[in-house]
């Protein structure tokens, strides 16, 4: 299981007709009970929309059928987009 298995659970049981959700870091941390690595408040790369690779974070979010639209590293927010 991974730290991220919360967060993927979390975007999962969200509403169905729910699109889009903003979050911030601190929100995410809540979630995964855990802080995020260093490298996620500071390089964009960590917040994309990884398929196949090691990127564990990705797999959570994008197994859940969403992906990030927007991030913002200045103010620490993230924006989920549902996929259909």
């Amino acid at each position: 299981m991974s730290k991220y298995s919360p967060l993927r659970r979390y975007l999962s049981g969200l509403p169905s007709d729910k699109e889009e959700i903003t979050m911030s870091f601190d929100q995410v941390e809540r979630i995964i009970g855990d802080k995020l690595p260093n490298s996620a408040r500071r390089y964009r790369e960590w917040w994309s929309n990884e398929e196949s690779g090691s990127h564990v974070q990705a797999h959570a979010w994008m197994n859940a059928n969403w992906v990030v639209e927007t991030v913002n590293l200045i103010d620490e927010w993230v924006r989920f987009r549902r996929e259909r």
